[in-house]
């Protein structure tokens, strides 16, 4: 049989898909590959409001309840990123029901642990300091996701992802989850509308930065692809 469908297949073509055979290694579950996230995690928690100083507000609120509510937002963007290098699986992609209910669910935690934050410990935005407290939180949060943007983008990379938008959308949405659970714990401000808009707009952010930098990356990979068959 082998020797027939040699005789059938064009010499050219056949010496192309010899070449293009390579020795691989299989890929880890997703669920193991989102253990390599759990450091950057980690120092995102404990990393960022270590650089930046405690919020003033960090006694009064309680130590136990200000990093369990940070722990259990790392964890979720943690599982969210998870979720999304499931999807970069060729045929283990998620229904659009999952994949709506994660992003529901995601929301949903921050905007509960906003409220839990302001109902425990209010304090409003100093006068005249609106925008810029603003501003300022918005890129401490999106500077502080890009190392786990950038792990979780390189795992979901390694795989052949059918929908890349949709992964990229996904892990973009937990890691600015992460990022966030370390922002959260120096911002001197708990007022929903602050935390909403500028640490939601951050999240809101990477998840559609996410998703135009897998598009890129998968296209350039398909380029790159085209070029060595030729």
């Amino acid at each position: 049989m082998p020797e027939m469908i040699e005789k059938r297949v064009p010499a050219e073509l056949l010496s192309a898909v010899r070449r293009d055979l390579k020795p691989v290694r299989p890929l880890a579950p997703p669920s193991r590959r989102a253990l390599a996230l759990l450091p950057v995690a980690l120092a995102l928690l404990a990393g960022l409001p270590a650089f930046w100083g405690l919020r003033n507000n960090f006694a009064a609120l309680g130590p136990g309840l200000a990093w369990g509510l940070s722990a259990l937002q790392a964890l979720a963007g943690l599982l969210i990123a998870g979720l999304a290098l499931r999807e970069a699986v060729p045929g283990r992609e998620l229904s659009a029901t999952a994949v709506g209910m994660t992003a529901v669910s995601g929301v949903a935690l921050f905007v509960a642990l906003t409220l839990v934050t302001e109902y425990e410990v209010p304090l409003p935005v100093p006068p005249g300091v609106w925008v810029r407290y603003a501003w300022e939180c918005f890129g401490m949060a999106a500077v502080g996701s890009v190392p786990a943007l950038a792990v979780v983008a390189w795992l979901a990379s390694r795989a052949l992802p059918t929908r890349p938008a949709v992964a990229g959308a996904v892990y973009g949405l937990g890691a600015g989850l992460m990022a966030d659970a370390g922002v959260r714990l120096f911002c001197w401000v708990s007022a929903p509308t602050h935390v909403l808009v500028a640490h939601g707009g951050a999240i809101l952010f990477l998840a559609a930065a996410g998703a135009g930098a897998a598009t890129v990356v998968e296209r350039i990979k398909g380029r790159r692809g085209s070029g060595a068959r030729t």
